[in-house]
């Protein structure tokens, strides 16, 4: 049987396969079309998925969608009332409700599919019920608590619930317009992070900080008894104006969230071009700690509920990997599962595996334990690619070099690491999710305490306070993290011992901690390797690795990988078994 999931018409939309329980391929849109957290219709990630397992549309029998905008139509119809809101706002909310539940006409759209050939049953997935099931369906808990976060969908913002085997139930949810997601975006606008997925800048933002305006920040969100929160809408726009929001085939954008009574409270936003100046980082700092605290207040009431100390989390907020680091020391659970595409394209794998699974009653038989899901390329593309810019390899004073030998390709790509080079390391499937994680990365040396620095002036050239992430042998983790523990997608903030943290100071945040990414060999021999090289040259474990991009997703095809390499300084490239190097080293 055979199940394609799809996130469509909102951000980071989606697509994956699954084949008799077991998945095939997953992939985001942006990674194609080259837009940042692309929204809309996901055909060319449903094209990746058919050619990836050699099926045709009419192969496929069931089509799940993370989106279901035939429930809780009465609360909607009530709050639009209640509401006033405009007549516009609710047109365009409507269009794409329409887009949703007719997603057999887009699939028709694509080159090659005719209404006769798509056969397949369709499956509106509630939202929230999607996130859950991309945890618990593909986690290794046969029993856990689940718990979903994110600023909002088919008018919920929070459910919780219980998966025992092969069924979700669902016990609790918080409702639109209340929303830690839309109060973490209203913050991250007030900082003045503007674009859509910008909240990581901001959770980045506040290890800078102290929670100075913590008592004014708590006036936004209300703690409830029952393990729910409510915002104070008199600081946000999104209940009484409906803010605006474009989902329609390009780069996401979501208008104002926050009201002029926020800027009464706090002073004027931060423009974009203006300095970041302790204020702003001591309200990061306050706005995180309040994030925090509502989070664990949610934790803490499901495990009061439920009594399970296995977690599943999903949903945008899920991504907050600085909350996910405490989770263990600020409630009860004592095993966590986070998805590698926890936000919304994470929904694609829900829905197909909801329908799988909760619908269709079949037995779990999969675990993602890696996130190695997307497309990958030939030697034989990788050779053609090269030898066609030959000339502008040469231009460049590159030379490209093919290493057969898996050892003598990762000793060399890890001595020129300790040499203080920047690699670009393009291996394998891409990553799912949005996190390089080894296949897609570009790796340096995290001994270099100038390394940051080197890396923003040659390739990203990106806010100062936004830290770079280590990959850390899995074994090792126990000798320079606080926590011993499998985080696998880079997914959890942990803290650097003390007596580590000068010796990689390039992947140590400000605040001692470090986003770090766990490898098993088994999961990425070949990444596995190269950092195992490293040790043996370093004694140190543990290898930088930021995203293979220059603002811009994540690279997917062999010829972007190249084309960031010329057009940056990068000093290596290593695509497969070839290792272009600029100069002799």
């Amino acid at each position: 049987m055979n199940i394609i999931g799809i996130n469509a018409y909102h951000g980071d939309s989606s697509a994956c396969l699954v084949m008799d329980g077991r998945l095939i391929a997953a992939v985001e849109e942006e990674r194609f079309r080259r837009i940042k957290h692309w929204a809309g219709f996901p055909s060319e990630s449903i094209k990746y998925c058919l050619e990836a397992s050699n099926l045709k549309i009419d192969q496929i029998d069931h089509i799940a969608i993370n989106r279901n905008p035939n429930t809780n139509l009465i609360k909607k119809a009530l709050f639009a009332v209640s509401n006033n809101t405009s007549l516009g706002v609710i047109r365009d909310r409507m269009r794409n409700a329409g887009r949703i539940m007719d997603i057999r006409r887009s699939l028709t759209d694509m080159p090659g599919i005719s209404g006769s050939t798509v056969k397949a049953k369709v499956h509106n997935v509630e939202h929230h019920r999607a996130h859950l099931a991309s945890a618990f369906f593909v986690s290794v808990f046969d029993l856990a608590a689940l718990v979903s976060v994110d600023g909002f969908g088919d008018f919920v913002s929070m459910m919780w619930g219980v998966g025992k085997s092969n069924k979700i139930q669902i016990r609790d949810q918080v409702n639109f317009p209340h929303s830690l997601g839309l109060f973490y975006l209203a913050m991250t606008q007030y900082l003045g992070f503007p674009k859509y997925g910008d909240e990581y800048k901001a959770m980045g933002l506040s290890a800078y900080g102290k929670p100075t305006e913590l008592k004014k920040i708590r006036k936004l969100v209300r703690l409830k008894n029952n393990g729910k929160f409510e915002l104070d809408l008199r600081y946000f726009l999104h209940h009484a104006e409906g803010v605006s929001m474009s989902w329609e085939g390009g780069e996401p954008h979501i208008g104002r969230v926050y009201s002029d009574k926020l800027l009464e409270l706090l002073g004027p936003a931060r423009r974009l071009e203006e300095p970041m100046n302790e204020y702003y980082q001591n309200v990061a700092a306050s706005m995180q700690t309040m994030y925090e605290e509502a989070f664990f207040h949610i934790l803490n009431y499901v495990h009061t509920r439920t009594k399970e100390t296995n977690l599943c989390l999903a949903g945008g907020c899920a991504l907050n990997s600085v909350a996910n680091g405490k989770i263990f020391e600020n409630t009860p659970f004592k095993e966590l599962y986070i998805q590698a595409a926890a936000g919304d394209a994470g929904g694609a794998i829900g829905a197909a595996y909801y329908v799988w699974n909760h619908i269709l009653g079949n037995k779990r038989s999969f675990v993602m334990d890696h996130a190695y899901w997307g497309a990958e390329y030939a030697e034989e593309e990788i050779a053609s690619l090269l030898s066609a810019k030959a000339e502008d390899l040469k231009r460049q004073e590159c030379v490209a070099e093919k290493i057969e030998d898996e050892d003598g390709l990762c000793q060399k790509t890890a001595q020129a690491i300790a040499e203080g080079k920047v690699v670009g390391w393009f291996q394998g499937r891409m990553e799912w999710g949005p996190r390089a994680l080894g296949n897609r990365s570009i790796v340096c040396d995290p001994r270099r305490a100038d390394m940051k620095e080197i890396l923003n002036l040659k390739i990203k050239r990106r806010e100062s306070f936004r830290p770079f992430a280590p990959s850390i042998l899995r074994e090792k983790v126990k000798d320079w993290f606080e926590t011993d523990y499998d985080v696998p997608f880079m997914l959890q903030v942990y803290q650097i011992k003390k007596e580590k943290r000068s010796a990689i100071p390039a992947v140590t945040h400000v605040n001692g901690s470090g986003r770090l990414q766990t490898i098993e060999e088994k999961q990425n021999p070949i990444y596995y390797k190269l950092i195992r090289k490293f040790e043996l040259i370093s004694n140190v474990p543990i290898l930088l690795n930021t995203s293979f991009n220059e603002n811009e997703p994540i690279v997917c095809k062999p010829d972007e990988a190249l084309d960031c390499f010329l057009r940056t300084k990068m000093d290596v490239l290593v695509m497969g078994n070839y290792f272009v190097n600029r100069k002799s080293i």
